[in-house]
């Protein structure tokens, strides 16, 4: 979307996590509920300045729980459009809704995330047979550079497993045009490290700071604009002076959402359901489709081979699975097993116990975590046992419209929030 610099918010992140934050949803609803009053106009005029990692009073502290789904995009909307007006609040309308397009763009382009993780694993490779790249890397990862501002991010990042959009966006173009590493490698060390690391807006955001997403649009870190919104805490030397675009693959033409059930037509009553990180609200899709009999919640662990998570994002998510599991449990809303691997048998055999031939779930957007639901379809079918994957309505209304850029897809926002009912 864009902002009062004339380039788009493409982290899609407006938060951090504080000191006396938990991964649970009762903080993530006392983050809300602080946040609201600034959600409008404040939010507008203060939102691109990184005051630094003390002070975030300025933006939500929302993402990591927007981003598993802890609390939901509708919820947060419906907050904050009731204490101000769609006008008045829509810059912050448009950063929710740039996570939803995020995905839905690459919901329906799943060769780009394929191709990133092709380019991810050569370009370790090449790591591993270059001293001078690995010594280039290994210093920008670990804040070592010499760059100012770069490297008080990447150990901002580390420490804290977050970063300002707008730091973000200058370390990506420091990353790409400055020291001249691979983009994907930096879209990884981004994915390791952010509690809200998301892989549709990483990757993307990623790609269009490189020039590759909109195809020879590119963005440069200039010394006077880290200056200027960093409150002079940075001014660095050195830096490019010119983001030639990378080059890449042509954008493939966008095809339709993968066969899905929509979230209204749903019946889970009686069934088994099947929870995974990408969305961690199952009370919403029980209101609706009815209570299962039993949850099967799988842990971050689950998805090790397929998500190398870092530390500080894996203890989030693992504590937000506590969290889920202790509020089914107390909601009364029947047992909650959790499983540590995705093992196909095991599941089959929970799921033939209960005298059933599906198991239903909710869909993961693109990404490692859906990488292993195909993986698990698939195997669960050679057992007898369908899979059957949910598709939320917020998705089902927006993912289909994220067919070209962003300033088409805002121009569905009213319809979106009428259609959730918040118009």
């Amino acid at each position: 979307m864009p902002s009062a610099l004339g380039f788009p918010v493409m982290f899609s992140t407006d938060s951090c996590l504080m000191k006396d934050s938990a991964p649970n949803r009762a903080c993530g609803l006392q983050r809300l509920e602080t946040f609201v009053p600034n959600a409008g106009r404040d939010y507008a005029r203060n939102r691109n300045s990184d005051h630094g990692p003390e002070r975030r009073d300025n933006v939500s502290v929302l993402s990591p729980w927007i981003r598993y789904r802890i609390i939901t995009e509708s919820e947060v909307l419906v907050r904050v459009l009731e204490a101000h007006s769609a006008t008045a609040a829509e810059k912050f309308i448009q950063e929710v809704l740039w996570r939803t397009y995020w995905k839905g763009w690459l919901d329906q382009r799943p060769a780009v995330w394929h191709q990133y993780v092709v380019e991810c694993d050569q370009a370790r490779e090449t790591v591993q047979s270059s001293p001078d790249l690995e010594r280039r890397l290994e210093a920008a990862v670990g804040g070592r550079t010499g760059i100012e501002g770069f490297d008080d991010w990447a150990q901002e990042l580390t420490r804290t497993g977050y970063l300002h959009n707008h730091a973000r966006m200058w370390f990506a173009s420091i990353w790409i045009f400055t020291l001249k590493l691979p983009w994907v490698l930096g879209a990884d060390f981004f994915l390791r490290h952010l509690l809200d690391g998301d892989p549709a807006s990483n990757t993307l955001s990623w790609r269009w700071v490189a020039g590759l997403q909109t195809p020879g649009k590119t963005y440069l870190a200039r010394p006077d604009n880290i200056e200027k919104f960093t409150d002079g805490r940075f001014r660095p030397k050195g830096l490019a002076t010119r983001a030639e675009a990378l080059k890449g693959a042509p954008l493939p033409s966008p095809a339709p959402l993968p066969p899905a059930v929509d979230e209204p037509s749903a019946d889970l009553t009686d069934q088994l359901l099947l929870i995974h990180p990408e969305d961690l609200h199952p009370e919403s899709l029980i209101s609706t489709c009815g209570r299962p009999s039993l949850m099967l919640l799988l842990e971050p662990e689950a998805f090790l081979p397929h998500w190398p998570w870092g530390d500080k994002a894996k203890r989030f998510v693992s504590g937000a699975c506590d969290d889920l599991a202790g509020r089914m449990e107390q909601g009364g809303h029947g047992p909650v097993q959790r499983l540590e691997s995705i093992d196909a048998e095991s599941i089959a055999a929970a799921v033939t116990k209960a005298g059933r031939e599906q198991l239903f779930t909710p869909v993961a957007a693109v990404g490692p975590v859906a990488d292993a639901l195909k993986q698990l379809e698939k195997d669960l079918d050679r057992e007898g046992i369908q899979l059957v994957s949910i598709r939320r309505d917020w998705d089902q209304a927006a993912w289909p419209l994220a067919t070209r850029g962003f300033f088409p897809f805002r121009k569905h926002i009213p319809k979106l929030l009428a259609r959730a009912g918040l118009g």
